[in-house]
């Protein structure tokens, strides 16, 4: 069993958790999906793993995220995976070059900054991923093809519970 907690503001989060909770289904996997202000998290329920998701605003987890993180109490060694909803590097607007994955990390840290407040917490780390939003609104539509970004997260995370 999965417990999704996703802080989805403009509704992509919550778009790509019911892709998740979908594809699950269809491999015979339980997925509980909650938005982060319905769920409590110091009594969070027993799970083989726990999903969190974020929007990224101005490089870092939604505030909503980032709070619940910080009092998350879960069991050291418990695992956990990342899937958050973020915009894509755009190119300089003075050189029209765009950064590259090393530069975009160094503003872009909505991932890192999640890991850093779980792994404080003696959690781990079994799958990672994002899906791209439109960079003109950041508000949506989700980026052509993100589906498939949704599902190759969901291998991930199952190939992530063969190995252990």
């Amino acid at each position: 069993m999965i417990e999704y907690f996703h802080a989805s503001k403009f509704g992509n989060g919550a778009m790509v958790a019911e892709e998740f909770q979908r594809f699950m289904a269809a491999k015979g996997i339980t997925v509980n999906v909650h938005h982060v202000r319905d769920a409590r998290p110091k009594e969070m329920k027993p799970a083989d793993l726990y999903v969190f998701s974020s929007p990224g605003r101005f490089g870092k987890p939604i505030g909503s995220m980032r709070r619940f993180l910080k009092k998350v109490q879960l069991p050291a060694g418990t695992r956990y995976a990342i899937l958050t909803t973020e915009a894509p590097p755009s190119p300089d607007k003075k050189t029209g070059k765009t950064p590259t994955e090393e530069e975009f990390a160094k503003y872009e840290r909505v991932r890192p900054i999640m890991n850093e407040l779980l792994q404080a917490k003696g959690l781990k780390k079994v799958a990672e991923g994002y899906v791209n939003v439109n960079p003109t609104t950041l508000r949506g539509p989700l980026v052509e093809g993100w589906q498939q970004k949704v599902e190759e997260f969901a291998k991930s995370v199952l190939a992530s519970a063969q190995g252990s």
